[in-house]
């Protein structure tokens, strides 16, 4: 009964940034449970997947966006499970906040906000028809708290202003969303992690690592496992929240 909660077979999946750090894993991750996975990203993983298809797409462009999800609905006929996990940014992104320019600020949050708003809209509809579905956006911890700007002293990584203001917003947005299409047995969740270990600086796993609970940075395959209890009927009664895979960082 509970192992069967789990299965995702002849189920597809859609997930924006697959290509990603967390996407890739996600996408992994929902292979080895026998999904069907379609990545969109504009560049392919590193790391081929070779059991997932891939979507070349300018996920800030909205046209080739609605396209690319058209033809795989197309060819599909059913999406089951939708995960937003794009992080498409300027070339300035990352300037202190004092010389961040309006236009960059704008361009920022109309494409990190633009692209999982187009793609929850489509889809969404699309799951409308057959009275189930799963959407799961990816937030941040720093979407629910402000940061620690002490941890980035002497590092080469940085905490822009839009993206607290992006995953804040990412994370209502979800709240909003859940209830909207409640009553189309579609399911919306988040997703927001801590630091992710990606061949960081010691000295920045060391800061990090001194202001959480359990006292290191989390793992792309601890977001991945979360994704899939949220994806999955074992998770049929949750909608609406924001789940912190952070180690505890949100609870001090």
């Amino acid at each position: 009964m509970y192992k069967s909660k789990f299965s995702f077979s002849n189920k597809n999946a859609i997930i924006l940034g697959g290509s990603g750090l967390i996407g890739h894993e996600i996408a992994k991750a929902l292979i080895e449970f026998d999904a069907n996975v379609h990545l969109i990203d504009i560049a392919p993983p590193k790391v081929e997947l070779s059991q997932a298809k891939f979507h070349k797409t300018d996920l800030t462009n909205e046209s080739q966006l609605n396209s690319t999800i058209e033809n795989i609905i197309t060819d599909t006929k059913q999406i089951h499970v939708l995960i937003n996990a794009a992080y498409p940014r300027t070339k300035d992104w990352g300037l202190q906040f004092e010389k961040i320019p309006l236009k960059s600020w704008q361009e920022n949050i109309e494409m990190q906000l633009g692209s999982t708003f187009l793609s929850c809209q489509h889809i969404a509809e699309h799951m409308k028809s057959f009275k189930q579905g799963t959407i799961i956006n990816i937030g941040s911890i720093y979407g629910v708290v402000g940061p620690d700007f002490s941890i980035y002293k002497d590092s080469p990584m940085t905490m822009p202003a839009a993206y607290s203001a992006i995953k804040g917003g990412i994370i209502n947005f979800t709240r909003y969303l859940a209830t909207y299409y409640a009553e189309q047995n579609i399911r919306v969740n988040c997703i927001s992690p801590g630091g992710i270990f990606n061949n960081n600086t010691k000295e920045f796993v060391a800061n990090y690592s001194k202001k959480t609970p359990l006292g290191r940075m989390g793992k792309p395959e601890e977001v991945a496992a979360t994704a899939i209890f949220l994806a999955s009927e074992a998770s049929s009664y949750i909608t609406g929240q924001n789940i912190m895979v952070d180690g505890g960082w949100t609870a001090w």
